[in-house]
C-alpha cells in the first residue's frame, strides 16, 4: 500500500477488457479485466428450464438460477455437481465434466452444498476458470438449484511449452525490472552492477492456461523482490506465453487498503510460538487508541510474559489461533519476502497491556480480529478466513525504511498493519481497516477475485462492504449518518474524520461519470480507482435492505455465486440471484436492482464511455508494447480481436487515410516495441530462444534481421534515415547501441564496458542522445549525452546540479530535452530539462521545484511542442492524477493537456508540430488515438 505522501509509480504494463460482458480476463490486454472470450455463446437446444444468463463468448451459461433437478443423493458432492453438468449438456456445452473440472471447494450451509470446480484444459489449469453448482439436501434427496460462472468452451490450445522455463523466469524478471524502472536511470543503479545484486527475482508455478480466444499457454512465474527505483518490496503475477517467451500479463498480488506506491510481495504465515510450556489462555486487557478499554484474550507463554495469542475463539475447533506479532523493528519489505525469524508475539509482564501495546496498534488490532472473527462466526457460520478455523496472524508497527508506512494489505496468509504518521494512527486502529483485510482472506478462499480491474475493483468493493458493515454495527453508527460510508476515518489524529479517510461507499461513484480506465501498471487497473462504483451499490442495498438481510446477500453472492474473473455485471447478477435466494421479491428487489442502477451498473455500460480523441487503430489487444511515429507516419502492435495471437507490428498514416499495413510477419513470435521515421518500421521480436531486432520498408520489402540476442533483452528502440539506436538489457548491464546501414553488429555508444550504464536514447538528424550512469573522481554521476554520428563526437550536457534520476531524452533539430530528478524528498516531481546540441545553455522549461512540477514518466520532442506522460504530484486517486499527455512549448511558456479523455493514457508519440498519438484506456480498451493540437486545460 502506497504512503499517502509518496508518489506513485507508473509503467505501461495493460490489463484486460473491463466490462459487464465478462467474460474475458484479458480480452483487451491493454486494461481492465472481465473474461476471457473463449467461443461465441450459443443458445441451448431447448427452453432453457429456469433463469438463464448467457455467457460472453462462451457457449456456456454465466448464471442458472431456479432449477430443481435431482441428482445422486449419496455422492460426493463435487461427483454430484459433475454428474449434473454431464447430464445437462445440451446447457452447459461442458462435454466432459469428470476430466476438465477438477474439485476446489465444498461449501456446506445446512442443507445447502456449493462446490468450486476448476476449469482444466488437457490437464492445465485455465486462469479463472470456475464453475460453481449449488445444490441442497432435503428428505434424503438431492437437487441442483442453480450454477454459475466461467467456464471457456473454445479452448484449443496444445499445451507442450516451446520455451523453456528459465527463460520464461528470466524475461518475467526483465519484464517486471522494466516496468518498474525502464523509464530512468538512478544513481542506485550503479551499485546494483557494481555488486552484481538483481533486486527482483522470479518463480515459476507451472503452465497455466490464459483464457483468451482458442487460449493461450502460459507459465505462471512470480517476481518477488524490491523496486529497482524506490526500493519497496514487489510481488508481481507475470504469465509469459511458453510458446514465445514473452509476457501477455502481469498484475500486483498484494491486496491493500489504499494504492501501494509499489507492487508488494507475499510471505508465508506461521502459529504462534510452540514453546516447551504451552501457552495457557486467560483474559486480559488493553486499551484502544481511541482510549476505550477492552477485554482481549491472551495468552501465558512459557517464559511467564502474556502474550497477544487469543486461543479461546477456536478452542473448540481447530484449536488455531488469533495472534497478533510484534513488527515495529521491521520494514515492510522484510515481512513481505517471509516469516522473519525472529518476530515475537507482542508480549507484556501483565495480562493488563499497556501503553506500549496501545501506541503500536497491537491492542486494537487484536481485538478488532477478535470482532471481525465474531462476525463470521456469529453471522455467516464461518470459521475464520479459510472456514476452517486457520490461525489468524496481525503484524503491527512496521515501517517503511524505517519511515512511517501508512497502509495496511493481506499478503495471502496475514494481515500487515503500518506504523502510522504524524496525521494517521497505526492502521490498525479502525475497525473497517482490520474488517477490510480480513475480508481479502474470506475473498481469497471464496470467490477469488483476480486482484486486477474490474474483478479486483469487485475485490476491494466486498473487503470495504464487510470491513465497514462489521465497523457501524460494532459502533452503533447509523446507515444514513453522513460519514456512515467511510473507510478509515478512526484513524485521524489531527484533522476531522472526511478529511482523512481513504474512501466514502456514499461517494455517489457510477459507471458513467467516475469510472476510470487504467492499465495493471496503475492501482492493478483501478482496483481502488473503480471500487467506490461497486462497493457504493451494496451500501445502498443495505441501506434499503437492513442491514443483516443485506450482509447475508452479499456473503450468499461471495460465497456461492461470484467466480475469479467476474465484471460488475456478473458481481449484480450475482447479488440479485443470491437475494431471489433468499426470498428476497417484489418491491425489495426491485429496490435491490435500484441499488445497481443508480451506480450505473447495467449491461453495456461500457458502451457509453466518450472520447475527445480519433482513433486510429482499436482494441490492440496489446500490453505495454509502446507506440512509434515520425514522418506522418505511426507504428503500433497488435493482437487478433480476441487476444489470442502473438502481437503482430502495424503501421498507418497518422492523418487516419487509408488501411493500416501489417509489417511484421505473422509467424509465432510477438512483434513489439515498434518505431517508425515515417520511411522504416524497426521492433524487437520475441521468439522462444532468442530475442531479434527487425526492420522493414513501410513501402514494402523484405524483413530484415538487424541483431539478435539469446541472453539479453531489447528496448528503447528509435530510427532515423536508416539508422536504428536500441537498448540491451543483461542481468547487470545496460547499454545504448546503433546500427547504421550495412552494419553487422552494433556499436556501443559507451564502449560497452561493465562500468558504465547507458539508457533512454533519442535519434534525430544524425544525432543520438542517451543517459549516461559513468564513474568520476570515485563516485558515480549521472549526465545526458549527444553522439554526433557523422563525426563521433560525444558532448556531455552542462549540468545544473546533481540529479538523483534522468528519464527519457528526446531530440529535435535545435534542442535536447531529458527528464530530471534531483530531489528525492519532492514526492518524485521531475523537472523538463533542455540544452543545445553542443552540450551547452542547459535550462529548465519547467522545473521541478516549481509549482505545478508533474511526475513525468515519458517524453516525445518535436520540433515546436515537447510531449510528457505525467502524474499531477497528489495523493489522491482520481482521474486527474492518473497518467495523462501534457504538452509544452519547446520553451516552457506555455502547458497543457493534450486530452480530456477521462482514464489512462500512454506511449505518447509526436508527430509533426503539436500533434501527437498516444495509447488511450478511457473505454476500457487499449486504443490508439490521436490529436491534431493539445486540448487544453481541462478545466
Amino acid at each position: 500500500m502506497r504512503e499517502p505522501s509518496t508518489p506513485r509509480t507508473h509503467s505501461g504494463t495493460s490489463g484486460i477488457r473491463a466490462g459487464a460482458r465478462a467474460a474475458a480476463l484479458l480480452a483487451a490486454a491493454g486494461l481492465l479485466i472481465t473474461a476471457v472470450p473463449a467461443s461465441a455463446a450459443t443458445p441451448p437446444a431447448a427452453e432453457p428450464p429456469a433463469d438463464v444468463i448467457p455467457g460472453a463468448r462462451t457457449a456456456t451459461p454465466a448464471l442458472v438460477d431456479g432449477l430443481h433437478e435431482a441428482v445422486d443423493a449419496k455422492a460426493r458432492p463435487a461427483d454430484a455437481a459433475r454428474e449434473h453438468l454431464a447430464a445437462q449438456e445440451s446447457r452447459y456445452k461442458i462435454t466432459e465434466p469428470r476430466r476438465d473440472l477438477a474439485p476446489l471447494q465444498t461449501l456446506t450451509r445446512g442443507t445447502e452444498e456449493t462446490v468450486r470446480l476448476q476449469q482444466k484444459h488437457r490437464g492445465v489449469p485455465v486462469l479463472g476458470g470456475q464453475y460453481v453448482v449449488r445444490m441442497e439436501r432435503k428428505g434424503g434427496e438431492r437437487v441442483v438449484t442453480g450454477t454459475s460462472g466461467k467456464y471457456f468452451t473454445g479452448l484449443t490450445t496444445g499445451v507442450e511449452p516451446a520455451v523453456a522455463e528459465d527463460v520464461a523466469v528470466r524475461r518475467a524478471v526483465t519484464a517486471t525490472e522494466r516496468r518498474l524502472g525502464g523509464h530512468r536511470l538512478a544513481l542506485t543503479d550503479a551499485r546494483r552492477a557494481e555488486e552484481r545484486v538483481r533486486p527482483l527475482s522470479g518463480s515459476a508455478g507451472g503452465l497455466v492456461v490464459v483464457p483468451r480466444g482458442e487460449g493461450v499457454l502460459t507459465y505462471h512465474v512470480t517476481v518477488r523482490g524490491s523496486h529497482p527505483v524506490t526500493g519497496a518490496p514487489v510481488l508481481q503475477h507475470v504469465y509469459v506465453d511458453a510458446r514465445a517467451g514473452f509476457p501477455v500479463l502481469q498484475y500486483s498480488g498484494i491486496k491493500s487498503v489504499v494504492p501501494p506506491e509499489a507492487p508488494a510481495g507475499t510471505a508465508a504465515g506461521r502459529q504462534a510460538d510452540d514453546p516447551a510450556v504451552p501457552p495457557t489462555g486467560t483474559t486480559g486487557s488493553g486499551t484502544l487508541l481511541s482510549g476505550a478499554t477492552v477485554d482481549l484474550n491472551v495468552s501465558r507463554a512459557g517464559d511467564d510474559r502474556y502474550v497477544l495469542a487469543d486461543r479461546a475463539r477456536m478452542a473448540d475447533g481447530s484449536k488455531a489461533a488469533l495472534t497478533t506479532w510484534d513488527a515495529r523493528d521491521k520494514d515492510v519489505y522484510e515481512v513481505l519476502g517471509g516469516w522473519p525469524a525472529d518476530l515475537k508475539e507482542f508480549g507484556s509482564p501483565t495480562a493488563r497491556f499497556g501503553k506500549d501495546a496501545t501506541e503500536a496498534g497491537a491492542v486494537d488490532a487484536h481485538w478488532a480480529a477478535g470482532q471481525v472473527y465474531d462476525y463470521y462466526r456469529k453471522h455467516h457460520a464461518r470459521d475464520g478466513l479459510d472456514g476452517r478455523g486457520s490461525a489468524v496472524n496481525s503484524l503491527v508497527g512496521v515501517t517503511q525504511f524505517g519511515m512511517p508506512y501508512v497502509n495496511a494489505f493481506w499478503d495471502g496468509t496475514k494481515m500487515v498493519y503500518g506504523s502510522g504518521d504524524a496525521d494517521h494512527k497505526p492502521l490498525s486502529a479502525d475497525l473497517d481497516v482490520v474488517g477490510h483485510e480480513m475480508t481479502h482472506g474470506v475473498v481469497e478462499n471464496t470467490a477469488n477475485l483476480v486482484y486486477a480491474g474490474q474483478s479486483g475493483a469487485l475485490n476491494e468493493a466486498v473487503a470495504d462492504y464487510f470491513g465497514n458493515a462489521i465497523d457501524v454495527t460494532a459502533s452503533g453508527v447509523a446507515m444514513d449518518h453522513p460519514d456512515a460510508g467511510l473507510i478509515g476515518e478512526d484513524l485521524c489524529r489531527t484533522k476531522a474524520p472526511r478529511d482523512c479517510a481513504f474512501r466514502d461507499l456514499d461517494d455517489g461513484a457510477t459507471t458513467s461519470g467516475d469510472f476510470l480506465g487504467a492499465t495493471f501498471g496503475t492501482d492493478n487497473g483501478g482496483v481502488h480507482l473503480n471500487s467506490t462504483i461497486f462497493s457504493g451499490a451494496l451500501w445502498d442495498l443495505r441501506q434499503d435492505l437492513g442491514a443483516d438481510l443485506a450482509d447475508r446477500i452479499v456473503y450468499k453472492a461471495l460465497t456461492e455465486y461470484m467466480t475469479p474473473l467476474d465484471g460488475f455485471t456478473d458481481g449484480r447478477n450475482a447479488v440479485l440471484a443470491a437475494a431471489k435466494d433468499l426470498g428476497v421479491t417484489g418491491q425489495r428487489l426491485n429496490a435491490a436492482k435500484r441499488s445497481f442502477n443508480a451506480h450505473g451498473i447495467v449491461a453495456g455500460w461500457e458502451e457509453a464511455l466518450g472520447v475527445d480523441s480519433d482513433e486510429l487503430f482499436g482494441k490492440l489487444n496489446v500490453a505495454g508494447t509502446g507506440v512509434g511515429a515520425g514522418g506522418g507516419w505511426w507504428t503500433a502492435a497488435k493482437s487478433n480481436d480476441d487476444g489470442t495471437e502473438p502481437y503482430s507490428v502495424y503501421a498507418g498514416r497518422a492523418d487516419g487515410k487509408g488501411a493500416p499495413k501489417l509489417i511484421s510477419p505473422n509467424d509465432g513470435r510477438y512483434h513489439v516495441y515498434p518505431a517508425t521515421d515515417g520511411k522504416t518500421v524497426v521492433w524487437a521480436a520475441y521468439g522462444a530462444a532468442s530475442v531479434d531486432v527487425l526492420s522493414r520498408p513501410i513501402a514494402g520489402g523484405p524483413v530484415r534481421k538487424l541483431y539478435s540476442s539469446t541472453a539479453e533483452d531489447v528496448a528503447g528502440l528509435r530510427v532515423d534515415n536508416g539508422v536504428t539506436v536500441f537498448e540491451t538489457l543483461g542481468l547487470f548491464t545496460r547499454h545504448v547501441v546503433h546500427l547504421r546501414p550495412g552494419d553487422r553488429a552494433p556499436t556501443y555508444v559507451d564502449g560497452g564496458g561493465d562500468d558504465v550504464l547507458t539508457g533512454l536514447p533519442s535519434i534525430a538528424h544524425g544525432r543520438v542522445a542517451y543517459v549516461k550512469l559513468y564513474p568520476e573522481g570515485g563516485e558515480y554521476r549521472l549526465g545526458v549525452e549527444l553522439l554526433d554520428l557523422r563525426t563521433g563526437r560525444r558532448t556531455l550536457t552542462e549540468p545544473l546540479d546533481e540529479p538523483q534520476t534522468l528519464g527519457q531524452t528526446g531530440i529535435n533539430g535545435s534542442n535536447v530535452f531529458w527528464l530530471t530528478d534531483a530531489d528525492s524528498a519532492d514526492e518524485g516531481r521531475t523537472g523538463i530539462r533542455r540544452a543545445n546540441l553542443d552540450g551547452t545553455g542547459t535550462y529548465d522549461i519547467s522545473g521541478e521545484g516549481k509549482p505545478g512540477a508533474l511526475i513525468a514518466t515519458d517524453l516525445t520532442v518535436s520540433e515546436k511542442a515537447v510531449t510528457v506522460n505525467a502524474l499531477l504530484p497528489d495523493t489522491a486517486y482520481r482521474n486527474e492524477t492518473l497518467p495523462k499527455n501534457w504538452q509544452l512549448t519547446t520553451d516552457g511558456t506555455r502547458k497543457e493537456r493534450v486530452s480530456c479523455n477521462r482514464g489512462e493514457q500512454l506511449s505518447p508519440a509526436a508527430l509533426e508540430g503539436t500533434g501527437v498519438v498516444w495509447i488511450d484506456g478511457t473505454t476500457g480498451w487499449t486504443n490508439l488515438v490521436t490529436r491534431a493540437r493539445p486540448a487544453g486545460r481541462c478545466a
